[in-house]
């Protein structure tokens, strides 16, 4: 996969890839979420998404089947409790050791037909439908550009928080420098782009070593949801595309701004 240079979720999934070195960063010490790309992600990773001004797309790891890097787990519009898979069929050409950039679609014209039948499936009857739909088009039109597995996914991602007014950049792993080490890289990853602010998931928490963010004067800021509302009970566990047929883009997109704005007070970067 060739190098991407700093995009925005305004522009279209499929803009001409240059392979270049990257631009500078347009937003020098703003906010970063390094998050690998999920097909439809969860509530909870858009979330982190939407409150930081920049996406750096892990894309140069290992692939793990076991993740949401080849699927969405799409819960029943009704029914929450009520889950399927929508799972992205995927040829690791190397085994195990293939990275996510190199993961291909072993049939294109099945799983887009699976996509679009799934989601429409789902939450075809919701009032938020054409909301929904608007997120499903470019999707659909980037099987006929790609077969990258991680083009799909990341083109999910991006669709989503263009529909919710998200403006940030976007930028790859595979584009940046970075050292070995699963802190050290992530640390060099922030630092390459200019940000002095790194969102951390739950998950991400639990095995960051803060002190290779503190070498760059970068702050790390633990990234929570809210537990209480409902549209955030299954935040955690389904796509937040029943969020959005379930409350809207007016509705979730408050939601989520009221979330990231929780978030600033915490991320206050090193003088």
């Amino acid at each position: 996969m060739m190098s991407m240079p700093p995009t925005s979720a305004s522009c279209a999934p499929d803009s001409t890839p240059d392979s270049s070195s990257p631009e500078p960063p347009a937003l020098p010490g703003a906010v970063c979420a390094i998050h690998q790309p999920n097909l439809f992600p969860r509530l909870s990773t858009l979330a982190k998404l939407y409150a930081a001004d920049r996406w750096i797309v892990l894309d140069d790891v290992q692939f793990a089947r076991r993740d949401y890097q080849h699927r969405a787990r799409l819960a029943s519009l009704r029914e929450p409790r009520a889950r399927q898979w929508l799972s992205l069929s995927t040829h690791l050409p190397r085994g195990r050791p293939t990275l996510i950039l190199e993961a291909r679609l072993a049939e294109p014209h099945r799983c887009r037909r699976r996509v679009a039948e799934l989601v429409r499936q789902h939450y075809g009857c919701s009032h938020h439908w054409h909301a929904v739909q608007e997120v499903l088009d470019p999707v659909l039109e980037r099987f006929g550009t790609t077969d990258h597995t991680a083009d799909i996914t990341e083109a999910s991602s991006l669709a989503l928080l263009s529909s919710l007014g998200w403006r940030g950049e976007v930028l790859r792993s595979s584009a940046l420098p970075a050292r070995d080490g699963r802190s050290q890289r992530l640390a060099d990853l922030a630092a390459a782009t200019g940000s002095t602010v790194c969102l951390c998931g739950t998950g991400g928490m639990r095995y960051l070593e803060v002190e290779a963010f503190t070498e760059h004067r970068i702050t790390v800021v633990p990234f929570r949801t809210p537990v209480v509302d409902p549209v955030w009970q299954f935040a955690r566990e389904v796509s937040a595309l029943w969020a959005l047929a379930s409350i809207g883009p007016s509705s979730l997109a408050e939601a989520l701004r009221s979330v990231a704005s929780a978030q600033q007070g915490a991320a206050e970067p090193h003088a």
